[in-house]
């Protein structure tokens, strides 16, 4: 098992997970509407979503959670995903992450 399936806690033999970091690149951070548009992205994967700073993993669909890890523009956080689709997911949500200047960008 790999380091990072040990750290999930996961079989990386039966579940696919991936992990990355991302820095926030939004002027304001992220805060509620980017926070919103993150756990609504999430939520139309079939992958379990985590999001960490500094070694706090938060819920990634849970916009109270995301919000709790007051994440500011420049704020490197990981993003982990266990599931089918967990590649795909943690691509389109470093995406958003990485938007520069999307306050609160819609998620269509």
């Amino acid at each position: 098992m790999s380091e990072k399936a040990a750290a999930s806690g996961s079989d990386e033999a039966s579940e696919p997970f991936c992990e990355r970091k991302f820095t926030v690149r939004a002027e304001l951070g992220l805060h509620a509407r980017p926070a919103g548009s993150f756990a609504q992205l999430a939520g139309r994967y079939r992958s379990e979503v985590t999001l960490s700073r500094g070694g706090e993993w938060v819920n990634g669909r849970s916009v109270l959670s995301i919000l709790s890890l007051a994440a500011s523009e420049g704020t490197v956080l990981s993003v982990r995903a266990v599931g089918d689709d967990a590649e795909e997911v943690v691509a389109a949500l470093g995406e958003l992450l990485e938007a520069v200047g999307t306050e609160g960008a819609a998620v269509d």
